[in-house]
């Protein structure tokens, strides 16, 4: 860690994004990592995987963790959704109405680059020549795709996330362009080098964890949050004990008040080691 530390802190909930920061680069949870966090949830901690990921691209990972009961939550879709994941029990929810999808996909078209819609059952594009991002995330995520002009789309649907997607040279240039009447209606950010999610302004990480925390009654000098991306800075910045990824963007380095080791070695387990069990 880059700031010392007396030991344990009196942490009752870690917040940990997926990507980048729990999973390692492969997309897989190591031992100690794995080891770590069931010695904290011994302790009483929560443990709340927190991504821009659905439920779906959770899922297997709560079941390998054992973090699936009724009294265990998650924060999917960069804050757009909580859920208590024994009973699947919304606890909060931003939905984007059709007229957001159809604004959106506009502005992608006219700033050249792909465009995705999730409706929390299926992933969706209006792009012919599918973005091989989009497949990318349709199995990280572990939902179906569809190709579906925007004319097929039904009229009724709402969705839980919006996103931008292209080559990162292709997605950067088009940010410089990204007109004022997108950024006003919704917030914007990058959560990954190719991915721009769109979403309701009262979303985000940070917002949805500071309401989950006062769901349970938990303090936030008692949260601790760990991430590498953008997605993850109001997070940081909510949590009494933020850490970054030695892994992580600049920003994020500069936000939180720690730094860890990168997500290939085993930068969480060494997090929540020196300040959830105090080694």
């Amino acid at each position: 860690m880059t700031e010392t530390d007396s030991g344990a802190a009196d942490i009752r909930l870690v917040a940990i994004d997926m990507d980048g920061t729990l999973l390692d680069p492969a997309h897989r949870l190591s031992p100690r990592v794995k080891q770590a966090i069931a010695r904290a949830r011994a302790q009483g901690v929560r443990i709340v995987l927190t991504s821009g990921r659905p439920v779906s691209g959770l899922a297997p990972f709560l079941a390998e963790l054992g973090i699936d009961g009724d009294e265990d939550y998650c924060i999917a879709c960069n804050g757009g959704l909580v859920t208590r994941v024994g009973s699947g029990e919304v606890v909060v929810e931003y939905p984007l109405s059709f007229d957001d999808f159809v604004f959106c996909e506009r502005i992608a078209r006219e700033l050249g680059v792909h465009f995705q819609a999730l409706d929390g059952k299926r992933l969706y594009t209006p792009n012919q020549d599918i973005s091989h991002y989009t497949v990318f995330d349709s199995h990280l995520s572990h939902v179906p795709l569809s190709y579906r002009s925007v004319a097929d789309m039904d009229p009724s649907m709402s969705f839980i996330k919006l996103m931008m997607v292209d080559e990162p040279s292709v997605l950067d240039a088009a940010i410089t362009r990204l007109p004022y009447a997108l950024t006003d209606r919704f917030a914007v950010l990058k959560s990954a080098a190719f991915f721009l999610e769109v979403f309701d302004h009262r979303a985000g990480k940070g917002p949805s964890l500071q309401t989950l925390a006062a769901h349970l009654g938990i303090e936030r000098s008692q949260v601790m949050a760990i991430g590498d991306q953008e997605n993850d800075l109001t997070m940081l910045q909510f949590a009494g004990t933020s850490v970054a990824m030695g892994n992580a963007v600049d920003v994020v380095k500069a936000t939180a008040r720690y730094q860890t080791t990168t997500n290939a070695e085993d930068g969480v387990a060494l997090a929540i080691e020196r300040f959830v069990l105090g080694s």
